[in-house]
Formats: structure tokens, C-alpha cells, sequence
């Protein structure tokens, strides 16, 4: 089991974090375009449901999340907590959010938080110039629906905080040493599923006697929260935090895309200038320094089924890598 592992780590290895930031960048959208599609057959909170229940019995079947829960130490616990928490909660205001704004829309307003706290977090003067580029854009994606969708910008600025405290929760996840990010987001999944469950739960009921709306939904909640989202901890745990918030300014562009292509959303001269913008201010801001972990060395996940370790070494568990974030022996920060 250990050398199918030790294989399967080097495979990964073998390719660029960048490239599994790609396969992230897209399916972050065209999961949930491939949802807005089936709002049709399904209550929206019913599609957020199947999306999260899909991809927490995926993480379940492949990684046995509640062994990772029950040998985190109290503060990585909480940690996972918090994440699958936030999972949730994004995801519902998220969908309801693309329910009443175009994709690309509520995409590019995600990322004015990042930028924000980038340029209050380093005050520099190319931060302050990336939050004069975002603002505007996002008024210009935003000043037109304050009018007709003022609950749709409102639910859009709550899945942008929300999505911004995401990065930090699972870049915090995926440098944890106790565990491979995977099996911590496998965790969180679960955690997502208990909290989501009685949010969002009763609008999923009718779908469970509809084979073609389950599996619609089962397609959904792969692609949109088990693809993207081991991709991202692939990439993470490889990419310094300031390297990947540098990429994300590929998302805003990527859903604009998969708006035009998959739901027909083609943007106004105004929507596509304040999308521009916001991309421009994502791409300027930076965050402060820290150190850039090597690209070929990358802790290894754990299989599926890991043979016994000593004490020190917890099953599941991942030696950091030479270059990378040393391990601190005292409890993380509770996010607020």
C-alpha cells in the first residue's frame, strides 16, 4: 500500500502546481454553471445540498474523514471546523448569489475582499493602487443591479467574504504537517455536510426521487467541489499564499468565459471593463513576503488505507518537505 502511495505522490509531483491551479480555475466555474442549469428541476438551496452530500460521500469513500478528525490535536480540530463551516455557508450564499446575478459577476465581486485585505494587511503603494483597480470594477459590475437585484449584490459581497476567509482556512489546512490538506479537506466536507444539512436539506428532498436530477447533482458537487478543490490543495501546498493569490486573478476571467459558453451570460461593454479591472487589481496586489516553498519537494498524502506508523508519525501523516513552512508546536488562531 505504502510503495502505491509512494507512486502515486510522485505522479502528482511530476506536474507544475501551476497546472493543477488550471484544472481548479476551471472547474471552479463550470461546476456551478453546469448547477445554474439545473435549477430548473431543483431548488437552489437543494442543488447546494446535493453538491456538498455528493462531495463529502466521494472524500468519505476515498479518504475515511472522521479518522482525521479524531486524531487531530484541539487546534487543528477547530480548524477543520471552522472550514467545513465556511463551506457551507459559501456555498448557499454563493448559489443563491448566481440564482439572481450573472456568473462572471458574482465571481469578480468574490475577489474585492482579497484585495482589500491584501492592501490593509502590506501598505504598499502597488497594494493601494490594485484596490483603486478593484473598486471601481466592482462598481461597475454592481451599479447597475443595486436597482433590480439588491439581495442578489448583498448575498454576493457575503460568498465574497466568505470566500476570501476560504483561502486563508485552506492554506492554513494544506501547511498543516499533521495531515495531508486532502484528508483535512475531506474532514471539512463532512463538517460542511453536518451544517449545511439542516440549511439546505429540506430543498433537496424532492430531488432524491428524480434519478436524473441526482445524478445531475452528483455530476455538480465532483465538479465543482471535489476537482477544484483538491486541485487546490495540490497546488497550495506547493505555491507560497502570495504566489497563489496572484493566480487567482485568472477566476474572474475563467468564469466570464464559462458564462458565455455554457449559460449564453454575455457580458455588457460595462460588465466586461468592470470584470477587466477587477482582474488588473487581483493581478497588482500583493500579500505580504514569505518564504517560497520548493517546487519539487511536496509532503506526501497518505493512502487510502495507511499501514502502521510509529507515535511520531500518525497514520496519514506528512514529513515537511526540505524549503517548506516549518511545523509550529502551539495552536493556530481561532478565524473570526
Amino acid at each position: 500500500m505504502r510503495g502505491l502511495a509512494g507512486k502515486a505522490v510522485l505522479m502528482t509531483d511530476r506536474v507544475p502546481p501551476h497546472a493543477y491551479f488550471l484544472v481548479s480555475a476551471v472547474f471552479h466555474y463550470l461546476g456551478p454553471a453546469f448547477a445554474v442549469l439545473l435549477f430548473v428541476r431543483v431548488e437552489v438551496l437543494g442543488v447546494a445540498w446535493l453538491r456538498i452530500a455528493a462531495a463529502a460521500l466521494v472524500f468519505a469513500l476515498w479518504r475515511r474523514p472522521w479518522r482525521t478528525l479524531a486524531r487531530a490535536d484541539r487546534s487543528g480540530r477547530r480548524l477543520l471546523l471552522w472550514w467545513g463551516a465556511v463551506l457551507a455557508v459559501m456555498n448557499c450564499s454563493f448559489y443563491m448569489a448566481i440564482d439572481r446575478l450573472p456568473l462572471a459577476t458574482v465571481a469578480a465581486i468574490e475577489f474585492l475582499p482579497v484585495v482589500a485585505l491584501a492592501a490593509f494587511g502590506a501598505r504598499t503603494p502597488r497594494n493601494l493602487a490594485a484596490l483603486l483597480l478593484a473598486v471601481p470594477g466592482v462598481y461597475l459590475l454592481t451599479g447597475v443591479q443595486f436597482e433590480g437585484e439588491a439581495l442578489g449584490v448583498a448575498l454576493a459581497f457575503v460568498n465574497a467574504g466568505l470566500f476570501a476567509l476560504y483561502i486563508v482556512l485552506a492554506h492554513r489546512v494544506a501547511q498543516l504537517g499533521a495531515f495531508s490538506g486532502i484528508d483535512g479537506l475531506a474532514a471539512s466536507m463532512l463538517v460542511a455536510l453536518v451544517v449545511v444539512t439542516p440549511l439546505a436539506g429540506w430543498a433537496a428532498v424532492p430531488a432524491l426521487s428524480d434519478p436524473l436530477a441526482l445524478l445531475a447533482g452528483v455530476g455538480v458537487g465532483i465538479s465543482s467541489s471535489v476537482i477544484p478543490y483538491i486541485s487546490d490543495q495540490l497546488a497550495m501546498r506547493r505555491l507560497a499564499r502570495a504566489t497563489y493569490a496572484l493566480m487567482v486573478s485568472l477566476l474572474p476571467a475563467t468564469a466570464t468565459v464559462i458564462g458565455i459558453v455554457v449559460l449564453a451570460q454575455v457580458p455588457s461593454w460595462n460588465e466586461a471593463l468592470g470584470v477587466a479591472l477587477v482582474i488588473a487589481g487581483v493581478a497588482v496586489h500583493r500579500e505580504r513576503e514569505e518564504p517560497e516553498p520548493a517546487l519539487g519537494s511536496a509532503a506526501p498524502c497518505s493512502s487510502t488505507e495507511s499501514e502502521p506508523l510509529s507515535p511520531a508519525e500518525p497514520p496519514g501523516s506528512a514529513r515537511p518537505p526540505r524549503g517548506s513552512f516549518p511545523r509550529v508546536e502551539r495552536e493556530s488562531p481561532s478565524p473570526t
